[in-house]
């Protein structure tokens, strides 16, 4: 069994490398994923099981808890385990906040790559935790002229991350080119009617029902595309609720990665396009997979 240092083994991995792992991961056959979700309140502990054939299995455990950050404390924890496929034998610990890192701005990362315009500048993180300092990093690895502006409920949040700070939320969204939403919102940020042609969003918030970043009128205007049906369309309400108020339908959902990649791009620099992150137990395994390779190779 192998314990990878987590600071260590961040040196070793690239968002490239990460891609080509997403690639293969899809080739493989279809992951068997189970998620449990239980919850007090706000407060709420998620524990997501995979396996792939020919890759292995994991397990990822994770508590969300929104009121630390009043108390000074990180909101996410957890525990990651990596299993061998033939012996079910436990091969790896891998640290749970580098495999979060790495595996959900992959995830938004990957849809990017196929979906916003190859040209695209102007990127607007909507939200300014964790997440959205990873999609920095992330996004600049395909768009190395990217510039990003951050909006935040809280400009002092917003200012911590040194980029420009959006003050006005809808002037923002309407100047940019690419739109990340990586908040704990429950009602939508995002109105539809401020969309402009040619625009791509990556939702990565909304992780269960109730939960919502933009409106219905977004996502009837757009080419909807999710990393994973199966942990998306019935689990999170920014599918759930546009598909029962007849917004959108579940054949809105053009493609997910397992699709031919022909069917997961952009067609055209006019349209608009929504990639809703779901993040499932799948992309941890073949994000940790990728890790623990990168790890052992690393001398």
């Amino acid at each position: 069994m192998t314990e990878i240092i987590p600071y260590e083994a961040e040196a070793h991995l690239t968002w490239a490398g990460l891609l080509q792992a997403f690639e293969a991961g899809h080739r493989l056959p279809l992951a068997g994923i189970k998620d449990m979700l239980l919850s007090r309140d706000r407060d709420t502990i998620l524990n997501r099981g995979a396996w792939i054939d020919g890759l292995g299995a994991l397990v990822k455990v994770a508590t969300i808890f929104p009121g630390n950050a009043a108390l000074g404390k990180p909101s996410i924890h957890g525990a990651v385990t990596l299993y061998d496929d033939r012996t079910g034998e436990l091969t790896a610990i891998v640290d749970f906040h580098l495999v979060t890192k790495w595996k959900t701005a992959g995830d938004s990362l990957f849809s990017a790559s196929r979906l916003a315009r190859k040209d695209a500048r102007d990127f607007l993180l909507v939200g300014a935790g964790a997440v959205a300092r990873s999609m920095v990093e992330a996004y600049s690895s395909v768009f190395p002229e990217a510039r990003f502006t951050v909006w935040s409920r809280s400009r002092a949040s917003a200012e911590a991350m040194g980029l420009p700070v959006a003050d006005d939320l809808e002037a923002a969204v309407r100047r940019a080119d690419v739109i990340c939403t990586a908040t704990m919102a429950t009602e939508p940020l995002i109105r539809g009617d401020w969309l402009q042609p040619g625009q791509h969003l990556d939702l990565i918030g909304a992780y269960k029902p109730g939960m919502r970043e933009v409106d219905d009128r977004a996502m009837s205007r757009a080419r909807l595309f999710v990393d994973s049906r199966a942990t998306t369309i019935h689990h999170i309400g920014e599918l759930i609720d546009p598909i029962a108020s007849g917004a959108i339908t579940e054949a809105d959902v053009i493609a997910d990665f397992y699709d031919d990649p022909t069917l997961f791009a952009r067609r055209s620099d006019d349209e608009i396009t929504i990639a809703k992150n779901g993040g499932g137990a799948h992309l941890d395994l073949m994000t940790a997979d990728y890790i623990a390779r990168a790890w052992a190779a690393r001398r």
